[in-house]
C-alpha cells in the first residue's frame, strides 16, 4: 500500500476498517476534558466497557448466593474457568485442554520451570535472549540458584550483533547448536518488550528440540498481539499475562499452556495444590495428589473469580473481532503506517531525530514500535503526554508506541506523528 502523510488519508483508512467499531467497546482515559490518544496497550490495555458489568454480576452472585455461588447461578465459580479456556485457546493456537487461566505471570513462569527445567549432569544450562524483561531474568536466576548453580555458569544470553538492536534468528539457532549438549531449557520471550521484535518461535523450538532441550516462552507481549500456534509449533510450555493486549485490568490473571504431549508424563515435578487435583474427586479431600487432566492439573489455588470475570469480558471482545487474524491484518498496516509517518517526520526535520529499532519486516514485529529519540527524548515524551498522546518511556532514550488494532485508529497514529514533528520543531527554536 502506498501511504500518504495527510489526515484525509488516515481517515480514509479508518472508514475502510472493518474493525473500527470495536473502538466503541473501550473506555479511554481523559485529560483536560479530552480523551487520550492511547498508544500504551503494550503496557496496560484499555478497560472494556463490559468490565463493570461482569464485575457487578459476580458481586451480585456473591451477595445473593454467597458460598453457594461455587455451584449455583448462571456461571458457577467451580467451573467458570472453563468458559475462559474455550476463548483463550484460539488466541494462542491451542486446544482448550492445553490452556488454563490462573495466578499471575511470573508465578506461572516459576511453576512451569519447576516442571520443565530439569538439569541433569552436564545438561543444566538455560538459554535466553539478552535484555529480556527483568522479571524473566530474576525468575531464571533464582531457579538456577535453587538447583545449586551459579547463574554466570548456567545462563546463556544471546545478544544482538554489534551496532544492531534486534536478534537474528540464525544467531539464536547457532548459539543453541553450539551449546546443545549443555542446554536443558530454551526460554525466550515471544515478543521482546523493549524492541518489539517478534522472534521466530517455530524455528527456535525446532532448534531447541534438535539438541534435546525443552522449549518454553513468556508471551507477555505476544498473546493477543500476534498469531500464535503453540500446539502446532510443538512448543512445550508457555505463559502470559492478560492485562496488555488482552485488556483484563492491572495485575489481571495470567494464562498457561502445556502441550498435550506432556499430559501422560508422570515424572514431571510440580508444586501441587487442591485446585489442581482431579475435579471429580476434589471434594473427597484425600491424601496423595492426583492431577486433573490437561493444563488444569497445574492449578494450585481456587478460581480467582473477579480477575477471571474481567478477563472473560475482554475475551468476548476478541470473539466479536474474529479472534487474532483480522486484528493482525489491521495491526500490520497500523504499524507500517506509523513507521512511515516517523520517517516523514525525520524528512521534515532534515535529520534522523527518531530511529525506529523495531524490525522493519512485518513478520518480525507485533503492534509495538520502539523509537530512539536522539535528542530531547524525555522532553518530547513529556510533551506528548501533556498534549494527550500516551505511549511509554524506557530509559535511556526510547519511546514505545503501540497502536492496538482492537481500539486504535489510523487517525490516532497520524495525529501522534504530527505532534512529534511539532514538538521537535519547537524544541529546536
Amino acid at each position: 500500500m502506498k501511504f500518504e502523510n495527510t489526515l484525509a488519508f488516515a481517515q480514509s483508512l479508518d472508514q475502510a476498517d472493518l474493525l473500527s467499531d470495536r473502538r466503541n467497546d473501550f473506555l479511554f482515559p481523559q485529560q483536560n476534558g479530552k480523551p487520550f490518544i492511547y498508544l500504551c496497550g503494550n503496557s496496560l490495555g484499555l478497560q472494556p466497557k463490559a468490565a463493570r458489568e461482569v464485575l457487578e454480576l459476580q458481586l451480585s452472585n456473591w451477595e445473593n448466593l454467597a458460598v453457594e455461588g461455587w455451584f449455583e447461578g448462571s456461571s458457577p465459580w467451580m467451573f467458570y474457568h472453563k468458559e475462559l479456556k474455550k476463548l483463550m485457546a484460539p488466541i494462542v493456537g491451542a486446544s482448550p485442554l492445553e490452556v488454563c487461566p490462573m495466578n499471575t505471570l511470573t508465578v506461572n513462569l516459576h511453576l512451569l520451570m519447576v516442571s520443565f527445567y530439569k538439569p541433569a549432569g552436564s545438561r543444566f544450562k538455560i538459554i535466553m535472549e539478552a535484555g529480556a524483561f527483568p522479571s524473566d531474568q530474576y525468575a531464571i536466576e533464582s531457579q538456577v540458584r535453587f538447583h545449586g548453580f551459579d547463574p554466570k555458569d548456567a545462563i546463556i544470553e544471546v545478544s544482538p550483533r554489534a551496532g544492531e538492536y534486534t536478534l537474528r534468528t540464525e544467531d539464536i539457532i547457532a548459539e543453541i547448536e553450539a551449546n546443545g549438549a549443555e542446554i536443558a531449557l530454551v526460554l525466550f520471550g515471544g515478543v521482546n518488550y523493549f524492541t518489539g521484535q517478534w522472534f521466530d518461535m517455530e524455528a527456535i523450538t525446532k532448534a531447541g528440540h534438535a539438541v534435546g532441550a525443552i522449549v518454553g516462552f513468556d508471551l507477555a507481549h505476544a498473546a493477543g498481539n500476534v498469531p500464535l500456534k503453540l500446539h502446532d509449533w510443538n512448543i512445550d510450555f508457555a505463559c502470559w499475562c492478560s492485562y496488555k493486549y488482552q485488556n483484563s485490568g492491572p495485575g489481571g490473571i495470567s494464562g498457561i499452556f502445556v502441550h498435550d504431549k506432556h499430559f501422560g508424563d508422570t515424572t514431571l515435578n510440580r508444586f501441587a495444590g487442591w485446585w489442581g487435583y482431579q475435579e471429580q474427586q476434589r471434594f473427597k479431600m484425600e491424601k496423595g495428589f492426583v492431577p486433573e487432566a490437561g493444563a488444569d492439573g497445574w492449578q494450585i489455588s481456587c478460581t480467582q473469580v473477579m480477575p477471571m470475570a474481567l478477563y472473560h469480558a475482554s475475551l468476548l471482545n476478541f470473539e466479536k473481532a474474529g479472534f487474532i487474524e483480522p486484528l493482525r491484518a489491521k495491526s500490520k498496516t497500523l504499524t507500517s503506517y506509523l513507521i512511515y509517518l516517523v520517517n516523514e517526520v525525520n524528512s521534515s526535520l532534515g535529520e534522523e531525530q527518531f530511529k525506529v529499532i523495531t524490525p522493519a519486516e512485518e513478520k518480525d514485529r507485533g503492534a509495538q514500535v520502539s523509537i530512539i529519540a536522539k535528542q530531547d527524548g524525555k522532553e518530547i515524551f513529556q510533551q506528548l503526554v501533556a498534549h494527550n498522546v500516551l505511549g511509554d518511556w524506557r530509559e535511556p532514550n526510547v519511546i514505545r508506541l503501540s497502536p492496538v488494532p482492537m481500539y486504535n485508529s489510523f487517525e490516532d497514529v497520524f495525529l501522534c506523528a504530527e505532534l512529534m514533528l511539532k514538538i521537535s520543531k519547537e524544541l529546536r527554536r
